[in-house]
């Protein structure tokens, strides 16, 4: 059964600062409905999408590389993949960016670990127009998450264990009046796990960082967001692009268990995690049955904990349309 993720998008009312503070709220029935069609009419695409990425695998030595910076040249090769699921992890512009992301910092590259130290994760990921279901290239995915100790970058000042809720109120912000598009809460230029490249011709891309941590109140994730059309400036950075579609993607319980158990993971003791089934956005995105989870291999071949390979399907929602400028 095609798996679709389903992942969040309005904003933050008062009945949902009870249940779960935070700038992460639920997803209208329109917009699930619209993507849910969207993957069954793409199921049998998919299939035939990953196959074909079954036979692009390359060296496992691959993996042992750190990976090349850059903010200019683009060259993309075919990712390596042990296994392959039949999972659809659908983007649309709906969903909110969320309150960490800060485009300034997102970089043109495919390492974008800097000097973050964690467990080594590439992500492996093949894109899909579901609008023609077809294999969807020179799409830029943008991704950024927080460290093993649940900071992120240009927002190093703000605290990972403290609510959200609460730290507006320590910056002095009605929570009725933060408006996501335009309270800025950066902190500082850093630029560390924030990250950008282009799919290739056939639709796939990756991207070197590490087994993100956690914060307070939510369970680990990477956020991810595609552009099309899109054009950075010299420094790699984004200026425009015509299509932006959001999301939110998450890894297994176990796993998360095993890698958090290793320092510096196991350092951040100052909170409790908060676990997949006790994430009321993760509840959201998985109802129904659909599944926004990376699967993972160890990129040694034997085990996860020296570093891994994650890979996952993402559907672009090309039809519908949303301009960003910066």
């Amino acid at each position: 059964m095609l798996n679709l993720c389903k992942l969040l998008v309005a904003f933050l009312v008062t009945t949902i600062v009870t249940a779960h503070p935070g700038p992460d709220p639920i997803l209208p029935r329109s917009a699930i409905q619209r993507r849910s069609t969207l993957a069954k009419r793409c199921a049998g695409h998919v299939e035939s999408f990953n196959k074909r990425r079954m036979a692009k695998k390359a060296l496992n030595k691959r993996w042992a590389d750190s990976g090349r910076n850059t903010t200019v040249q683009i060259t993309t090769e075919a990712p390596y993949y042990e296994t392959i699921q039949n999972d659809t992890c659908v983007l649309t512009p709906e969903v909110t960016r969320g309150p960490y992301v800060w485009p300034r910092s997102q970089t043109l590259r495919q390492d974008m670990t800097e000097d973050q130290v964690g467990v080594p994760l590439w992500l492996d990921v093949g894109v899909l127009d579901m609008a023609t279901c077809e294999p969807l290239p020179n799409v830029l995915l943008d991704f950024w998450h927080c460290n093993a100790t649940g900071s992120y970058s240009s927002f190093t000042g703000l605290s990972p264990n403290t609510d959200f809720v609460k730290l507006l109120s320590e910056l002095n912000i009605n929570i009725t009046n933060y408006d996501l598009g335009v309270t800025d809460l950066h902190t500082d230029d850093t630029t560390w796990l924030r990250g950008m490249w282009p799919t290739n011709k056939e639709g796939l891309m990756e991207m070197k960082t590490i087994f993100p941590g956690f914060y307070t109140g939510r369970s680990i994730h990477i956020h991810v967001q595609a552009h099309t059309n899109w054009t950075v400036r010299g420094n790699g950075t984004l200026v425009s692009s015509n299509t932006v579609s959001t999301g939110q993607i998450y890894f297994e319980e176990d796993l998360s268990q095993k890698i958090i158990a290793l320092q510096p993971y196991a350092s951040h003791t100052q909170i409790n995690r908060t676990t997949n089934a006790n994430d009321s956005v993760f509840s959201q995105d998985t109802a129904g049955g659909y599944n926004p989870i990376v699967s993972v291999v160890p990129a040694d071949g034997q085990d996860v904990s020296n570093s891994m390979i994650g890979y996952i399907t993402i559907g672009v929602d090309t039809s519908a349309i949303e301009t960003f400028n910066k």
